[in-house]
This record gives structure tokens, sequence and C-alpha cells, in this order.
């Protein structure tokens, strides 16, 4: 494979990703989520979206993978590839969040997974609420 390839590739799955983001905002919304930022960043870590819904903040997850055709999505679950290690570093990334923003409210730790059909250009979401409970 060369380099350019490569290039090729990281730019489809940033597109790809910047997609699901913007997705997810939309889906989150029309669930009742505020958004308050997006791509929050600190040197260990980053949080696609923060939100919050009935005064809990959320801290969001955005898993997106881009298919051919929804007939072959039994075999994609988006939110699955986000592991136990990526939601400890996340824990860490929002507890900080808070700390640095003297925030003493609830918060939660939520995953999006979103799948592009990129023949009809259509997404399936789906949300997992609390997606650390039974994962530490």
């Amino acid at each position: 494979m060369n380099p350019g390839d490569t290039l090729k590739r990281d730019e489809r799955r940033k597109k790809t990703g910047k997609s699901g983001e913007d997705i997810a905002c939309l889906f989150l919304q029309r669930k009742g989520y505020r958004i308050l930022e997006r791509n929050y960043r600190e040197p260990w870590g980053e949080i696609d979206i923060i939100g919050i819904k009935g005064n809990i903040v959320r801290f969001v997850e955005v898993k997106t993978v881009s298919v051919a055709d929804f007939s072959r999505e039994s075999q994609y679950s988006p939110e699955e590839l986000v592991d136990t290690r990526k939601l400890r570093k996340f824990a860490r990334t929002a507890e900080l969040y808070m700390e640095k923003k003297k925030d003493t409210r609830e918060f939660q730790l939520d995953v999006v997974g979103i799948l592009l059909n990129r023949s009809t250009r259509t997404a399936r979401c789906n949300l997992i609420e609390q997606a650390l409970e039974g994962n530490l």
C-alpha cells in the first residue's frame, strides 16, 4: 500500500467520523439532549459530544461505521467497538472535565453507534446510556 492510499483512507475515516458526529448531535437533540460542546480535547483524551438532559451532564462517545447497505448490518454494531479500555479513558476525561468546570451535577457516559449506508445516504443510530455500568 502506498502512502497516498493511506492518506485517502485516513481522510475518508475522518469524514465518516465527522458525519457520524453531526448525525449523532441531531439524533441526541431529538431525544431531548441540549448540546453543550463538541470535540472537547485534552492531552490524555477526547470527548465527542458533551450535552445535558434532565440536569445530568452526558458525555457521548460516537462510533460510526460506513456500510454498503443495511442488509449486511447484522455484522456491524459500531457501539460495541468502544471497548472497556476506551470507556475508562473516556470516564477519566469526563471526570477531569467536571472538575475543571467545577460542575457538581451528576454525569454519565453514553455511546451512540451509527451505521451509515453509503448507497442510500441514510443512517441508523443506537444509543447506549450509562455505557460504563457493568464494564469496569
